[in-house]
């Protein structure tokens, strides 16, 4: 079937002109998940993974994605003739690099510009230029192919109340006006949904798992004008937009719009704004390229939103620590399957106030597919989780109160001297990361040893980012930063800044641990070296004793491994029955 869509987007490649085309995951926002309208590549390449990039030449194809998706990818591919390049591998070249080494001159590269950044695409352009290559971002070729493709989404929008946000929305566009000012900006495009949900105070449905919904934004310092469907605002939030001075427009008009601007210095950010935005602007106008002010905003959370997201994670600590007693006691007495496990932990976290839904695809992998970082059980590969070895369970919810992100790896039954050595390796990552003292501003890049450490000191590592932001009520992945050891271009930390902590280990085959937790960034002393901050954890759950080998801790380490179990211990045990609470005084036990 792969083939034969590769073959048929061949044909319309002939017809249109083109020698290369390029298919990239996001939709017309630069979104990282995506509605199914936009999963282009996804249909046309069967690799079902969040991140990844296909181009296609006439006698070759070949996908991109990261360290997170390599074995998925693998196995996804197979028979396709879609050849796997592997991100951040030695010899591995780039789309860009790869494009330009397989076109000759005076030849086309063709993509859709709505889904390519801007950022991305005039890279692109320079280089080619360079070579007399041609580009066409007019070509949706696989929208020819996808018969069946499913509809533009258009739910209907609803309200978050201050009392979650903190801020209302004139509050926020007045914020994000003085930055304009700052900044010598007549107008700021905004086209990143996520952005827009949180500066309007509005959330949707039109993403699976992120409460967003698909619009645009194009603010002044008086007035400002959201692309949507008309249809999916109630009365009430019309009037409560016109009252801040938001008039609504169609969703596709924003490109003819920009082409009628007056304003002379427009503010965008061009690694979120698609090409065809920026091809909609006239090349008079000056273009001042930054980080959108609405994203540091987003990520530096409120004091009422800070509250908020602690109440949240008690209960989804709740949620999932009844759940780890339920697969301890019934794994192997039972028929639970990786599918059906999910179901279980989904209907312990329904029982909590607020929950909304999942804040992403559940991710139960037992045994061998723990290896595999962001496994997805179908039913063909759904296995059944027995009394032995390991259970890797990657889940989140969204609540009123805030989104939350944990990952446990469970131990099941007896497990192996290495399996121990490698769970504890990984703990004391977590556990050293969790407690990191730090200078305000510092750079994830610099935190992420921390968790590395204990397992470099034996020879290992782990193939993905140590930790990410996580937004309110939003998606469970945002910027600006992020813990990485590559993140030199990641924003500094902040007091208020939500970020996971989730160092792991994965053996091929055989099984794999992550230990995830969320934490929030506070304030702790300030002297005549400056401010310095420290991580909060909000994620109440016990990490496994049954999986620790204390020879692998330091005196320190198990220290940090008591206190927490100690905050677990006291944020959850009032949502215990009688059973569930003699478990937790045992599994949160000081060693």
């Amino acid at each position: 079937m792969i083939k034969e869509r590769i073959g048929q987007l061949r044909e319309l490649m002939k017809e249109a002109g083109v020698n290369a085309y390029l298919i990239e995951t996001e939709d017309f926002h630069g979104s990282e998940y995506v509605g199914e309208y936009f999963k282009e590549r996804e249909y046309m390449s069967g690799f079902t993974g969040s991140a990844g990039s296909l181009v296609v030449t006439m006698d070759r194809a070949a996908l991109w994605t990261d360290g997170r998706y390599f074995l998925q990818a693998e196995e996804q591919l197979k028979g396709s003739g879609i050849e796997l390049m592997k991100i951040g591998t030695e010899g591995t070249p780039g789309t860009k690099e790869f494009l330009l080494s397989q076109v000759k001159n005076g030849q086309t590269i063709g993509f859709d510009g709505r889904t390519i950044s801007a950022l991305y695409a005039e890279g692109l352009k320079k280089e080619a230029d360079k070579r007399n290559i041609s580009l066409n971002p007019e070509l949706d070729l696989p929208d020819r192919i996808w018969t069946d493709r499913p509809r533009l989404k258009s739910k209907k929008v609803w309200e978050l109340d201050t009392k979650y946000a903190g801020m209302d929305r004139i509050e926020k566009l007045t914020r994000v006006r003085e930055m304009m000012k700052k900044e010598n900006a007549d107008v700021f495009v905004l086209s990143s949904i996520d952005d827009i949900a949180w500066l309007l105070n509005l959330r949707g449905d039109d993403v699976e798992c992120n409460p967003v919904f698909l619009s645009y934004m194009i603010i002044f310092d008086e007035k400002a004008y959201l692309y949507a469907d008309n249809k999916i605002f109630s009365d009430e939030i019309l009037i409560a937009l016109a009252k801040a001075n938001v008039e609504i427009r169609g969703y596709n008009n924003i490109y003819k719009n920009l082409k009628t601007l007056t304003a002379d210095n427009i503010l965008l950010d061009e690694a979120k704004v698609n090409f065809a935005i920026i091809n909609s602007i006239d090349k008079s106008k000056k273009i001042i390229n930054r980080l959108n002010p609405t994203t540091l905003f987003k990520a530096v959370k409120t004091p009422v939103e800070m509250e908020n997201m602690r109440k949240a994670h008690i209960k989804d600590g709740a949620a999932v620590t009844r759940f780890m007693h339920w697969i301890k006691k019934h794994a192997g007495k039972e028929e639970i399957t990786e599918i059906s496990g999910a179901d279980k932990l989904e209907e312990f976290r329904r029982q909590q106030e607020n929950y909304l839904g999942a804040s992403f695809e559940p991710i139960f992998a037992y045994g061998e597919h723990g290896a595999i970082v962001h496994y997805s059980a179908t039913k063909e590969s759904n296995a059944e989780i027995k009394a032995e070895g390991f259970l890797l369970t990657d889940t989140g919810g969204q609540y009123l109160e805030g989104t939350t992100d944990i990952t446990r790896t469970f131990a099941l039954g007896e497990l192996t001297k290495e399996q121990k050595k490698i769970y504890t390796l990984v703990l004391a990552g977590n556990l050293e990361l969790g407690a990191a003292k730090f200078k305000e501003n510092v750079r994830g890049c610099t935190l992420d040893m921390l968790a590395r450490q204990p397992l470099w000191e034996h020879g290992l590592d782990f193939n993905h980012g140590t930790g990410h932001g996580v937004g309110f009520l939003l998606n469970v992945h945002e910027g600006p930063q992020r813990i990485a050891y590559g993140a030199y271009d990641s924003e500094g930390f902040k007091e208020g800044m939500i970020t996971s902590n989730e160092p792991g280990m994965y053996l091929a085959g055989q099984y794999g641990v992550r230990l995830e937790n969320l934490t929030v960034c506070v304030k702790k002393e300030k002297n005549e070296y400056g401010q310095f901050l420290g991580f909060e954890t909000l994620t109440m759950v016990p990490w496994d004793l049954e999986a620790v080998d204390k020879a692998y801790l330091t005196d320190r380490q198990v220290r940090l491994l008591n206190e927490y179990h100690k905050q677990v211990f006291d944020a959850v045990s009032q949502y215990m029955d009688d059973e569930e609470l003699k478990w937790l005084k045992e599994a949160t036990r000081e060693i």
